[in-house]
């Protein structure tokens, strides 16, 4: 009688004190480690990936319990997200938050660098990333969530390789939580106005607080403030080995490419000073040789063409081409420009106004059609005293052009 005297005891206390705080909070979640993000347009819960990403979990929980060991000594022992805002807002992209000063430019006093996880992708909506400046060590405070997928901010690689982060305009952001509720109001936040060119809520949208949510013991048993502290050490050993072998791997990628560019150069130095030999001098200085002579009609100006063109310094090295069995041979294969179907016979005008240097203006006009011909520029019908994008000034070049049709209008 006792025993169940005091439980009818603690009931009603429960029922005294607001009638929920004896209720377990969100009763329907699984095992796990949560942040709820309540918000002035409401409340999002967002499952945490510490098992996958600890150091990255351990800030962003750390800041919100006000735990974190390495904040300037003005935010120590304060839950650093309440009452801040989300201060850049993009339809159709994110909502970003976690600056005190609201401008995007603000932090609590330190950087870190965020550890990643291959299985995670920008491949949907409502993910927990972390914002920074650009590299690997240029992590803080601020975080956004996702509205739409974006795989180009994925720190990792179609091939699951780790990007090289620290070259510029490289995108680099580490995935740590998902929404489980409240992506409706991600989308309402995303959807709010903002100021033109600025992004920026034009009336402020707050975090009012984030509360950090343990289901089961091994969430219960993360220590944030120790883990990041632990933790983070491993990580940018990690990262700074990878950065090591990756550079490694460049520097062997290179020689490769310049023992295969020299050794394809010594036969192709000797063909063009064969070709040049038999050159004939043209007017302005072009000289010209027909390697294979086409049967076709020559094109008028104006028209359109569609041609095959290799451009050779005088040793022999490659410079250009929209071949690809040319470029891999000369180790100057481009899968970007591949990718962007840039590779294949190109189409240019033949007009005194296309926009290309003076000696290959000239030679499409003294081709026919099925013509393949080797072209001797000196250097003032090519780019002159200027030089251009790796071709020094005063540098005599050569072409070999292959003119394959006139495109109908």
């Amino acid at each position: 009688m006792q025993l169940i005297s005091k439980t009818l005891q603690f009931l009603m206390l429960c029922l005294l004190i607001t009638g929920t705080s004896c209720k377990e909070e969100y009763p329907d979640l699984d095992d796990g480690l949560y942040a709820e993000i309540v918000t002035s347009k409401d409340t999002m819960i967002a499952k945490l990936f510490y098992d996958k990403v600890p150091v990255t979990v351990a800030n962003f929980v750390a800041l919100a319990e006000g735990t974190h060991p390495m904040v300037a000594d003005e935010f120590k022992g304060k839950r650093f997200y309440d009452s801040l805002t989300f201060h850049r807002v993009m339809d159709k992209f994110m909502i970003q938050g976690g600056d005190h000063t609201a401008t995007g430019g603000g932090d609590a006093g330190y950087k870190f660098t965020a550890d990643f996880h291959p299985s995670l992708n920008h491949d949907r909506g409502g993910l927990l990333s972390m914002a920074n400046g650009g590299g690997f060590n240029t992590n803080g405070t601020q975080f956004f969530i996702t509205e739409v997928p974006y795989p180009s901010l994925n720190a990792y690689d179609n091939e699951g390789n780790l990007k090289n982060c620290e070259q510029r305009g490289v995108s680099c952001h580490s995935i740590f939580g998902e929404l489980v509720k409240g992506i409706e109001v991600q989308d309402a936040i995303s959807n709010v106005p903002v100021q033109p060119r600025s992004n920026k809520p034009l009336e402020n949208v707050y975090i009012l607080k984030v509360n950090i949510i343990r289901k089961g013991s091994s969430a219960k048993s993360f220590n944030a403030a120790k883990v990041f502290e632990e933790e983070l050490l491993n990580v940018e050993a990690e990262i700074k080995q990878i950065q090591e072998d990756k550079k490694s791997k460049l520097e062997e990628e290179k020689k490769e490419r310049e023992d295969k560019i020299a050794s394809a150069s010594v036969g192709t130095k000797t063909m063009l000073d064969e070709y040049t030999s038999k050159t004939t001098a043209l007017p302005s200085g072009l000289r010209k040789h027909v390697i294979i002579e086409g049967t076709g009609t020559k094109p008028k100006a104006g028209d359109s063409v569609k041609v095959y063109y290799e451009g050779y310094f005088l040793d022999g090295r490659l410079f250009d081409t929209d071949r690809v069995e040319i470029a891999k041979k000369y180790g100057m294969f481009n899968q970007q420009r591949m990718d962007a179907n840039q590779y294949g016979p190109t189409k240019m005008l033949v007009s005194p106004d296309a926009r290309m240097i003076p000696g290959f203006k000239e030679a499409l006009t003294s081709l026919n059609v099925g013509d393949k011909t080797f072209f001797y520029l000196p250097s003032h019908l090519a780019y002159g005293e200027r030089g251009n994008r790796g071709i020094p000034a005063n540098t005599d070049l050569t072409f070999i052009v292959e003119l394959l049709e006139i495109v109908k209008k």
